[in-house]
């Protein structure tokens, strides 16, 4: 789904992404993604393998640059935490000690809470292969975990991100079911409309001897009818179907609109 606009102001604000020893640029390239597309800006590396800066990382981040950019660089997660107040630790299994552990949306809306009280947050996430150790969950204040299939509990750090990124936003909607767009609005049709598309259509057919046997037309009509009342058509749907239905009757394959012999 491509969809950015470089005119349309741009959300940069929330908890601090923390990824310790990312391993591939790739992956932190689509993690500046995932947290551009959710408003999140802030991104720092605990000693990545690989080195900093990285073009592969430019190159998946598909032009979140503003997050690539502010990247930091820290030896240790002690260093890329030290000027936080709270900070969520992610993993998918279970860990010894008396931590609390939250839901994805219970730990966006505590993050929320502490961002407008004016406090600074960051959210934890480990390795590519096995996350973070138990010393790393250790400095975190709270767990934040993910309902996923327990046979199968393998996120990616670019998916880990995302969630959290957009329970982060859905946290910050004063409804959230509002959409960024509507449908087109349209004008319902009136049953006349409706009875006139009918005898439109049932005519057409009718001329191409679409009702054969004769003694199945009754059948066949109350039938094409039922197809199109199942749902309340608008005055632009039966316009559209009626466009189509005059195309078929002026023009055929053998004449085609703008052919030769047709005056389209």
């Amino acid at each position: 789904m491509a969809g950015t606009n470089s005119e349309l102001p741009l959300i940069a604000e929330g908890p601090v992404i923390i990824l310790v020893n990312p391993q591939l640029g790739e992956n932190i390239g689509m993690v500046a993604r995932a947290m551009a597309n959710f408003g999140l800006a802030e991104l720092r590396l605990v000693d990545p393998r690989d080195g900093w800066p990285s073009d592969t990382a430019r190159a998946a981040a598909s032009k979140a640059d503003h997050v690539i950019d502010g990247a930091t660089v820290h030896r240790t997660l002690a260093d890329a935490i030290s000027d936080l107040n709270f900070v969520y630790a992610t993993t998918a299994r279970s860990r010894d000690g008396f931590k609390p552990v939250r839901g994805p949306s219970v730990a966006a809306s505590t993050l929320r809470q502490r961002h407008r009280g004016g406090e600074r947050t960051g959210i934890l996430f480990g390795r590519e292969r096995w996350g973070l150790n138990n010393e790393e969950v250790g400095m975190a204040d709270e767990i934040v975990t993910f309902p996923v299939n327990p046979a199968f509990a393998s996120l990616n750090i670019a998916q880990a991100v995302l969630l959290m990124s957009y329970e982060w936003m859905k946290s910050g909607m004063a409804d959230e079911s509002e959409t960024p767009f509507q449908a087109v609005e349209q004008t319902p049709a009136t049953k006349e409309d409706l009875f006139g598309f009918f005898g439109h259509l049932e005519e057409a057919l009718d001329a191409r001897g679409y009702f054969r046997p004769a003694d199945k037309k009754l059948r066949m009509v109350d039938n094409l009818r039922s197809v199109f009342t199942r749902r309340a058509m608008s005055m632009q749907e039966i316009h559209l179907l009626r466009g189509v239905i005059s195309s078929l009757d002026r023009y055929s394959r053998k004449n085609p609109r703008g052919g030769e012999g047709s005056d389209g």
